[in-house]
């Protein structure tokens, strides 16, 4: 199995005790911004909703090198600046 070069080295949990589709969701948000990252204990927790609380969660990782970038990605998608305006038209953004 060859491992994506990205990926390689240690990985940083950057988000954690998540549903699987809020972890899936911002793995999703930070690989399309650049970054990437990998779900951790999303496939336990929904296939074992009970264990959440034990494993922490579904989590989100990245590589080290890409941690301090993802965690302010994502304080800045927590404060909104990812909002689209009430009268974004989609046909313009291209």
């Amino acid at each position: 199995m060859q491992i994506d070069p990205e990926i390689q080295g240690d990985l940083e949990i950057v988000l954690s005790n998540l549903s699987p589709t809020d972890a899936h969701m911002f793995c999703s948000f930070l690989q399309s911004n650049g970054i990437p990252a990998q779900t951790g204990d999303a496939h336990t927790v929904q296939a074992n909703y009970l264990w959440k609380d034990a494993v922490g969660g579904a989590k989100v990782r990245v590589p080290a090198r890409f941690a301090a970038q993802a965690r302010d990605m994502i304080a800045a998608q927590r404060r909104g600046e990812y909002e689209l305006d009430d009268d974004f038209d989609p046909g313009e953004a291209a």
